[in-house]
């Protein structure tokens, strides 16, 4: 448009120019000077004037391409933001798709446990029957006693009532315990119940949510009894020339302070164990891990022995669990404590084979607050990098996950791998760890764990 005004503008001096020539050429009298600077000084204002607009058109030049390549970065930009934003709304929907997932799971566990709850009902009703009924029988034997007292005076009483009256009072000492847990459970279940309502009003209320990772602190199953079996051996002596059998003896003795204290259980040489001191009882602590400062990934000689201190970690030993373990029937405690202090625990029944069968571990849970995590009612044999007795596939269990165990498969529950802190990266070196992982679910990196054996006393049994 500037250039078309130029040519305007330029366009009568041109012709002007022209014009005064052709005449020129006419008249016989030659052109003044006067005349001639006139046209000079025309052409170059003209220049002038022409290089000035041409600088004008490079600077406006310059100035447009620079507005181009900001609006051609502000479109990139804008198509990057388009891009995230797009990826960042699959994500959601991904999430949300699981979030429906994980409400549909939570609304069929909470069937479940209406379910569960209903049953224990039912149980608790059975049992309260069977308490009348034992009571009916305990007092219809007393009388009977009572007239027999009466009527034989100096008659002893016979060997049959004694026993069959210490049986019903285990008995009614039993239902009483499992009437306590079933209340307990009772709790646990409306605690529970509860939380899946909340969690149910939450999705109601958002259209997302972050999918948390799981946690022992996240989900805590409601404790699980099973009756104690009948015992098949007889209670385990006390002493042993003079040295208790084990931490119980020890508490039955009178020792109430948490140590080291020295045993000698029936058939084997004297050792030092922990014992742990509780209000109604005491514990034999097998194995302690608290901070990772002791190596567990030992050979099959340490673990038969023992390595450690049992002022802080330790394995007790193979050898030495199979001694105390042999006298009589024993529970199995395990304490577990996640990276954010939560505390849990699970309890087996449990027998323990001899060194020919490779310490093979049968267990039989009692009770727990956590899922249960270690195959029950199967042969587990201990095994180690050069030990190998858990699996006939083609690798080692131990060399691949790190530290001895009783496995059934790899992959399973590891307390004794390598002591590793949350946040590690790699699968591998996540299963190389301590860790708890129940058939459903994620493997749980553990902080502390301790594991201790106590005789299956109902008395004393918590």
């Amino acid at each position: 448009m500037k250039i078309a005004l130029v040519f305007l503008f330029i366009a009568p001096f041109a012709i002007s120019s022209r014009t005064d020539k052709d005449y020129s050429s006419f008249d016989s009298a030659p052109p003044e000077p006067n005349s001639r600077f006139a046209m000079l000084d025309d052409v170059r204002i003209l220049a002038n004037g022409l290089l000035q607009l041409g600088h004008g058109l490079k600077d406006f030049v310059h100035k447009t391409k620079g507005q181009m390549n900001d609006i051609f970065q502000k479109l990139n930009i804008f198509d990057k933001s388009f891009y995230e934003l797009s990826l960042q709304t699959n994500e959601i929907k991904v999430e949300e798709e699981e979030l429906r997932k994980t409400t549909s799971r939570l609304q069929a566990n909470n069937e479940e446990i209406r379910n569960i709850s209903l049953e224990l009902n039912s149980k608790i009703e059975d049992l309260l029957q069977d308490k009348i009924q034992l009571q009916e029988k305990v007092g219809g034997l007393e009388e009977k006693v009572i007239k027999l007292v009466h009527i034989q005076p100096e008659v002893q009483e016979p060997k049959e009532m004694t026993s069959l009256k210490n049986f019903v009072q285990q008995q009614d000492n039993h239902i009483r315990q499992l009437l306590k847990v079933v209340q307990e459970q009772h709790a646990q279940l409306d605690k529970q119940h509860n939380q899946i309502k909340e969690l149910e009003e939450k999705l109601s209320n958002t259209s997302f949510q972050e999918n948390t990772e799981s946690s022992l602190s996240l989900k805590q199953t409601e404790p699980k009894i099973i009756p104690l079996p009948s015992h098949n051996s007889t209670a385990p002596v006390q002493e042993f020339n003079g040295v208790a059998t084990d931490c119980t003896a020890l508490y039955k003795r009178g020792e109430r302070t948490s140590g080291i204290y020295s045993i000698k259980p029936n058939g084997s040489e004297a050792f030092n164990v922990y014992c742990e001191m509780k209000s109604d009882s005491s514990w034999t602590v097998i194995q302690n891990r608290v901070d990772g400062s002791l190596d567990f990934n030992q050979t099959w000689e340490s673990y038969a022995n023992g390595f450690g201190d049992l002022k802080g970690e330790f394995w007790l030993g193979l050898a030495k669990l199979y001694s105390i373990a042999n006298q009589a029937d024993y529970i199995l405690r395990i304490e577990l404590k996640d990276w954010k202090d939560n505390k849990r625990y699970v309890q087996y029944t449990f027998t323990l084979g001899s060194p020919e069968t490779d310490y093979t571990l049968h267990l039989s849970e009692i009770s727990a607050n956590i899922p249960n995590a270690l195959p029950e009612q199967t042969k587990l044999r201990f095994s180690l990098m050069d030990h190998d007795n858990a699996t006939k596939r083609d690798f080692n269990c131990p060399e691949r996950y790190s530290g001895g165990w009783w496995h059934r498969a790899c992959g399973e529950t590891n307390l004794n791998g390598k002591y590793i802190k949350p946040r590690s990266e790699g699968k591998l070196e996540r299963r190389r760890g301590i860790y708890w992982k129940p058939p459903k679910g994620r493997f749980y990196l553990i902080k502390s764990t301790k594991l201790m054996i106590h005789p299956t006393d109902l008395e004393s049994f918590e």
